[in-house]
């Protein structure tokens, strides 16, 4: 029995669905493009692996951060971030802009009728990194499906590089959030609840404010995955919020990096089109 448990985006328990046609196509629903995760040694070969079973854990781990953008749901659990958004704004995603730090996987924007940027987050998707390979585990639910003929042997086991993981998130989030609360703008970070439970008990977060502070530039939501009928989703657990002092605290460094406000207006209302609108 393989320890996949998402591939594709679904779940490898659903029998109706044409699973050839599923393989066949890469295809990866929440980016509306082929699957990014290739074999190295077979790049015109996609993984597909978005969850997996894991030793103890409560909840399957999500190995995929794009699995996160199921029903849009994490921008529109950010909305109430947007301090100056009106009704009658357009919401627009916007993926990938850089800024000092690194590139910030979304900015959540209002804009007004003319698109001219009101306001806007940042949001950073983190989900597990893996050791090994998952590639045997991949293959059996192809052989299960008899979507290949010869059976895998399973005998190199992949496992969860926690500490690699949280230590990275937190260094990028250390060099990110000066930037967002020197012009008074949050951003957030969307993990799955094992992740962050394994930030809370591996590092310093009693300071961490459990009630998440609108006045607060770092936000932290926990989401669990969920079992509904045949399917899964995605649900937010929990809020926490901290400022980039606080942020410094976990890692006990010092940030610098800056940025106008200017500067991230342009950048965003370059990308603006009729393709980043925020819809159901």
């Amino acid at each position: 029995m393989s320890k996949i448990v998402e591939l594709f985006a679904f779940p490898v328990t659903q029998t109706q669905l044409d699973w050839h046609n599923i393989v066949e196509r890469q295809f990866c629903p929440y980016t509306q493009k082929r699957c990014f995760k290739v074999r190295k040694s077979e790049p015109d070969v996609s993984i597909g692996t978005c969850v997996v079973e894991y030793g103890k854990q409560s909840e399957n781990i999500i190995i995929c951060p794009h699995r996160l953008l199921q029903h849009n749901q994490i921008f529109f659990d950010c909305i109430h971030l947007l301090t100056l958004h009106q009704p009658g704004n357009e919401l627009h995603v916007v993926p990938e802009v850089g800024i000092p730090g690194g590139n910030v996987d979304y900015f959540l924007v209002s804009t007004d009728n003319n698109r001219k940027i009101i306001d806007f987050v940042g949001i950073e998707l983190q989900t597990m990194d893996t050791t090994g390979t998952v590639w045997p585990e991949r293959e059996m639910v192809l052989y299960d499906k008899g979507l290949i003929s010869n059976k895998p042997s399973i005998d190199k086991s992949f496992g969860m590089n926690w500490k690699m993981t949280a230590k990275t998130i937190l260094v990028q989030l250390h060099h990110k959030i000066q930037t967002f609360q020197s012009i008074n703008k949050h951003l957030v970070l969307v993990v799955q609840k094992p992740l962050l439970d394994y930030i809370k008990r591996e590092f310093s977060f009693s300071h961490i404010s459990s009630e998440a502070r609108l006045g607060d530039s770092m936000q932290f939501h926990s989401y669990s995955y969920v079992e509904v009928k045949d399917s899964y989703k995605i649900k937010l657990e929990h809020r926490y919020s901290t400022d980039s002092a606080g942020i410094s605290t976990l890692l006990g460094l010092n940030a610098n990096a800056n940025i106008d406000l200017a500067e991230i207006v342009s950048i965003l209302e370059s990308k603006i089109s009729d393709s980043t609108i925020l819809s159901l």
